[in-house]
């Protein structure tokens, strides 16, 4: 098994040499100052709100030397950020990476209300006449009339300023703490004799073992370590959905779920025809359950199986070897995408390997232009190749929007998903292409349990997160209050298809998405993300040049246009329940084809 040792870390000196250098002190120092020298020029504006603006020329250019400068420190910004929070995210226990974040949390506080004035502004003129008088404004035409809509969802400027003051030692102190925790949480573990402290990401991997036995022992020790910090857990989850719960109220949502579909660039409608077409297809997800289930011989599975392998693949997908397949196979789109991946691999974008005090899981961040980081925890496995692909996904979606300026850059979440579940969707036909039918099950398998966790468990997620909004407005819930209504979720979604005393009551504790107070239902997006991207797939499929001419348009334009209306560039309906069917009846076909081999056994 290849060792975590020789698996890479990320190469940050491109940007500073080190937490502890001169230069980032200086460029630390720089980024402060610059975000105080943008207020200052807020200030000379007056942007803030401002009942019956004229739009006149003097207007225009104030608007054009604002809009110029915050997209500047928006950039400098993010790159700050993501250098800081790449040393927090692989060691918690670096202090001095902790104490500089916390510093340019209270630097993000000032930012947060400076782009809360901008909002108000362009609340207060007219944005049909701003835009016949600025090229600049034009180029920005989406994000203006957004915050015309936003605009009116806000509350007074006092308020919202001492909103986002109390963030930093509320939500952000919440999510923070959660971070914290479960990154630095040990778990005892007894395996062959011999008992040990593991890190918490170590013990999650070992759901892949093809022995059931450390399943079974792994998930029984976790469990046991989500209970000894529940308390502090639930403490933060309710404080977090009581914010937004209150701040959504405040600034005049119907719910936090309507704010959200503003923030994803999505309405009722689209969302009500996703979940539903994802409720039709739970009987043909459980099929792949029972399927599954078949093939590892059991009569049903338990949760700690659901990663179990159903095959003995004699592929052995070692980091090496999964780069250059990636590679590879990108190239097979076009060689712009190849290219990206081994700017990656070759320079060091990734930070591969487990270790104490690196946060489970996997993400791509955006550090500069066209440049982006990849966390993840690698084994050697199609489920980690898998990983890669999908982040490196965003980085191509990153590399495509690096002529967009910050602001247009914003992408929502549901929009985000695009690239990542295409570039997943690469590998993973190319990995069958050439598999054998022992190869076939195990790359199937994986990428039908994506696809399940993706559809079923979301699902499950959605529900619990809007149970958890909903009692939060009468009181904090328990720990067992938590737990129960986890697994009253997942029953809903799983059905038949695993054994009920088997679930998992702890997710809310794993799941770091439900502890953002900035993104409540950080859950439904991944859904569409993967159903939409697998819907684009079948369009490459049905034309691959024709699609590729508006491809790379569509990502660099992910932040310039609505959902519904990017979707239609490629003759997408999303408010329509048949074309998410459409993407389903793609995963009822792997379904069909896994059921064959494992029954042809």
């Amino acid at each position: 098994m290849t060792t975590t040792q020789k698996l890479p870390n990320w190469d940050m000196t491109v940007i500073y040499p080190g937490l502890q250098a001169p230069e980032f002190e200086q460029g630390f120092a720089a980024g402060i100052r610059e975000i105080d020298e943008l207020a200052a020029l807020f200030d000379q504006y007056q942007v803030a709100e401002r009942p019956a603006l004229v739009v006149d020329d003097a207007l225009a250019q104030a608007f054009e030397a604002v809009l110029a400068r915050y997209n500047e420190v928006l950039e400098r910004s993010e790159t700050l950020f993501t250098y800081i929070n790449c040393f927090v995210d692989t060691n918690s226990e670096d202090t001095l990476a902790q104490a500089k974040l916390s510093e340019l949390m209270n630097a993000y506080v000032r930012l947060s209300q400076l782009g809360t004035r901008f909002t108000a502004w362009i609340g207060s003129l007219d944005v049909e006449a701003l835009l016949a008088k600025s090229e600049q404004a034009r180029q920005h035409a989406h994000l203006l009339r957004r915050a015309q809509i936003q605009a009116r969802h806000l509350m007074s400027p006092a308020e919202e300023m001492l909103a986002s003051e109390l963030n930093v030692s509320s939500g952000l102190a919440w999510s923070r703490l959660h971070g914290n925790l479960t990154s630095q949480l040990k778990v005892t573990l007894e395996l062959e004799g011999e008992t040990k402290e593991y890190p918490m990401s170590t013990v999650r991997n070992m759901s892949y073992s093809p022995d059931r036995e450390v399943r079974r022992c792994a998930h029984e020790a976790e469990l046991a370590a989500w209970k000894s910090v529940s308390v502090p857990l639930a403490a933060s989850l309710n404080s977090i959905k009581n914010e937004t719960n209150v701040l959504a109220d405040k600034r005049g949502w119907s719910s936090a779920l309507e704010a959200t579909l503003f923030l994803n660039s999505i309405d009722q409608q689209t969302l009500d025809a996703m979940l539903e077409a994802a409720r039709e297809s739970f009987p043909d997800m459980r099929r792949y359950l029972k399927a599954k289930a078949r093939a590892l011989g059991l009569e049903k599975l338990s949760w700690y199986d659901l990663n179990a392998p159903i095959s003995k693949s004699e592929k052995n997908w070692s980091y090496e070897a999964a780069s250059r397949f990636i590679i590879e196979q990108f190239g097979s789109f076009s060689e712009r995408l190849a290219d990206l991946a081994r700017s990656a691999f070759n320079e060091n974008w990734i930070d591969a390997g487990p270790r104490p005090g690196k946060v489970d899981g996997a993400y791509c961040a955006g550090l500069r232009r066209g440049e982006s980081r990849i966390l993840a925890n690698y084994s050697p496995s199609y489920e980690s190749m898998s990983t890669l692909a999908h982040e490196l996904g965003h980085a191509y979606h990153n590399l495509n929007m690096r002529e967009c300026t910050a602001l247009q850059s914003g992408s929502p979440m549901t929009l985000a998903e695009t690239a990542s579940i295409f570039c997943e969707t690469i590998i993973r036909n190319a990995a069958l292409k050439d598999a054998n039918r022992q190869e076939q099950m195990a790359i199937l398998s994986s990428s039908l349990q994506s696809s399940f966790m993706v559809v079923v468990d979301i699902t499950s997620r959605f529900l619990f997160e809007q149970g958890v909004f909903e009692k939060r407005k009468q009181r904090e819930l328990s720990v067992d209050e938590l737990n129960n209504l986890m697994l009253d979720s997942q029953r809903q979604t799983y059905g038949d298809g695993l054994d009920e005393a088997e679930l998992h009551p702890y997710m809310w504790a794993v799941k770091g998405h439900y502890y953002s107070s900035d993104f409540p239902y950080y859950n439904y997006p991944y859904m569409f993300g993967l159903l939409f991207g697998l819907g684009l797939y079948a369009r490459y499929q049905q034309d691959p040049e024709a699609f590729k001419q508006g491809y790379d348009e569509l990502l660099s334009s992910t932040g310039m246009a609505n959902a519904t209306e990017l979707a239609a560039r490629f003759g997408i309906n999303i408010r329509s329940k048949d074309f998410w069917c459409s993407s389903l009846a793609i995963v009822r076909q792997d379904i069909e084809r896994l059921e064959e081999l494992v029954d042809s056994l």
